[in-house]
């Protein structure tokens, strides 16, 4: 079952689950090009550093799932938008305060509140980023 199948403002733990568990591949896969690109010397290094990547990624994951469902149940708009802003804000946020920097903070919540919210306004009209083939 994936995220889009489940309703929104619903379920708010399995919602949860799909978005950590899919961050957390974002993060191993991020952590496979970060040893491949910066290759740590010791091996406790890389271990720590692998750890710390998904980590971060998975946290964020379960931070964007848990407040959208959240924020759909309390603003009483399960369909809204503003819910998937309001979600990527906090992933921003927490990016932020995990960097220790107020600036990266306030861009993340920007940045990944706007994707967010774009993801759920194309989803809702029918955007598709690939048209059909032409022949």
């Amino acid at each position: 079952m994936g995220y889009w199948d489940l309703e929104e403002g619903k379920d708010c733990v399995a919602k949860t689950w799909v978005t950590t568990k899919v961050a957390t591949v974002v993060g191993l896969v991020a952590t496979a090009y970060r040893m491949v690109l910066f290759k740590p010397e010791p091996p406790l290094q890389a271990l720590t550093t692998a750890a710390s990547l998904t980590g971060t990624m998975a946290a964020m994951g379960a931070i964007f799932g848990m407040t959208t469902c959240i924020s759909a149940q309390v603003r009483d708009e399960p369909d809204s938008p503003a819910n998937y802003f309001i979600g990527g804000c906090a992933s921003g946020v927490f990016l932020g305060a995990r960097t220790h920097s107020p600036m990266t903070g306030t861009m993340a919540c920007v940045g990944l509140g706007t994707v967010a919210m774009l993801t759920k306004v194309g989803k809702m009209e029918g955007w598709r980023l690939t048209g059909s083939p032409k022949l």
